[in-house]
């Protein structure tokens, strides 16, 4: 909450500067969601392990994705506010390398983590079954960054793959779990 009022409100206004990606990635990525993870945790220690850690990242990392393609639209009106969002410093060909690259690194990040085992191999397969819909992001905004009208739908995308992503990342984590409590044959039972 605190840095949605920093990120809109007088006197901070930091979005005018260009920090709302960042910020917005540290508010709902690794603070919310390890915040959610200890509201729910039934241990009485502090039961951050890397796996939470990464997957707050990711979190985080398709949130920020949204605000990042919520500006193309508004590029003119930004620049006569003074607002300096990352597309009015960029453009809009650059910015389009920017979701091309930002999902291109999530699910990088996936295969990594699943490799590393910090993720489980439940997680891994889901996320990577969203890939569909990450290269539907990417291939809409790179054929429409230039359309004001069209690119409008980019930021819905976003959200679509925001959604699907962090489903397919919680479904793994509690299919791991489950599988992790019980045995094999007495999971399937079930």
């Amino acid at each position: 909450m605190l840095s949605m009022i920093c990120l809109q409100c007088p006197p901070f206004r930091l979005s005018y500067y260009g920090v709302g990606e960042p910020l917005l990635f540290v508010a709902f990525g690794p603070l919310s969601t390890i915040a959610f993870y200890l509201l729910h945790s039934i241990k009485s220690e502090l039961p951050i392990t890397s796996t939470i850690v990464w997957s707050s990242i990711l979190v985080g990392l398709t949130t920020s994705l949204i605000l990042f393609c919520s500006h193309f639209h508004q590029i003119k009106d930004d620049k006569a506010v003074g607002k300096m969002s990352p597309l009015v410093r960029l453009g809009t060909e650059t910015g389009s390398r920017v979701v091309k690259f930002a999902v291109v690194g999530l699910y990088s990040i996936i295969l990594v983590l699943g490799f590393t085992q910090n993720l489980p191999l439940a997680s891994v397969i889901l996320c990577a079954m969203t890939l569909p819909m990450g290269n539907l992001v990417v291939s809409f905004v790179e054929k429409n960054h230039m359309d004001k009208t069209k690119i409008f739908m980019g930021k819905y995308l976003c959200v679509r793959l925001h959604t699907v992503f962090g489903a397919a990342l919680a479904a793994g984590l509690v299919v791991a779990r489950k599988f992790a409590v019980q045995q094999l044959p007495q999971a399937i039972v079930l």
